[in-house]
């Protein structure tokens, strides 16, 4: 059975679009949050082209994407959001992405990361995995180690005074082989008013019956496989976990 800190003291989470987050780790988020863990949120996009309406320009879009992402990172007690600005739908893990994200470790200094998992390129018969969050999973590993640790990668963030810095934990949510459950059974309602906060993004749509599923069989999983307090988990959420830097 792997080993994990209880909760990590601070904690960047990286993702490619406003609501990422609200989808797949919020509950987590919030409990840590709840518990004393800083946690800050990078996202690489600001979400320009989560429209279909006719009357929708990118720039008021990514305004209002912004707004509901502060609001929601409000809700789960987010302590600061960071918007890399980066244009919806064409994200590549480029050098320059990879310098973009270790500017943010480095700056931050988080003792855990979580990101989506690169790996994850499409769930069951349907759903397919955005391109964004491969590229933006690929790149911020690729960051977290060993970018963000060595001091002869990207000198220019030496000259911005950014010195080096180990990230202690990666957490990858949305995993298709997880090995950590996180009990958010009493963060659920957190989670989701989180969530409803993206109203450009869900309209009518109410996605408890959705969340709630997710995290009713991510807890059978945790019972499963006789995860550590499991037996009283009623929702969850799971991550691949990875200890590089003790």
């Amino acid at each position: 059975m792997v080993r994990v800190p209880e909760r990590p003291e601070s904690v960047l989470v990286i993702m490619a679009h406003p609501d990422d987050a609200e989808f797949i780790c919020a509950g987590t988020v919030a409990r840590w949050a709840s518990q004393g863990s800083q946690v800050i949120y990078v996202l690489v996009t600001s979400g320009d082209k989560g429209s279909n309406d006719p009357t929708m320009t990118p720039e008021r879009l990514a305004a209002l994407r912004e707004a509901e992402q502060r609001e929601a990172a409000r809700i789960l007690g987010v302590e600061h959001v960071e918007f890399l600005r980066y244009r919806d739908a064409e994200v590549v893990a480029d050098l320059g992405l990879r310098r973009e994200i270790v500017r943010m470790v480095r700056r931050f200094r988080p003792s855990a990361v979580i990101c989506q998992d690169p790996t994850a390129r499409y769930y069951g018969q349907s759903y397919i995995q955005h391109p964004d969050h491969i590229a933006v999973g690929e790149a911020t590993l690729a960051a977290v180690f060993p970018s963000a640790r060595d001091r002869l990668t990207f000198p220019e963030l030496l000259a911005e005074g950014l010195e080096p810095h180990i990230v202690a934990h990666v957490y990858l949510a949305g995993a298709r082989e997880p090995d950590v459950f996180v009990d958010i059974t009493p963060f659920f309602e957190k989670k989701l008013a989180a969530l409803k906060a993206h109203r450009s993004q869900l309209g009518d749509w109410d996605p408890e019956p959705m969340l709630r599923l997710w995290a009713q069989d991510t807890a059978a999983e945790a019972r499963r496989r006789g995860w550590p307090g499991s037996e009283e988990m009623l929702l969850a959420e799971a991550f691949k976990y990875f200890a590089i830097g003790e």
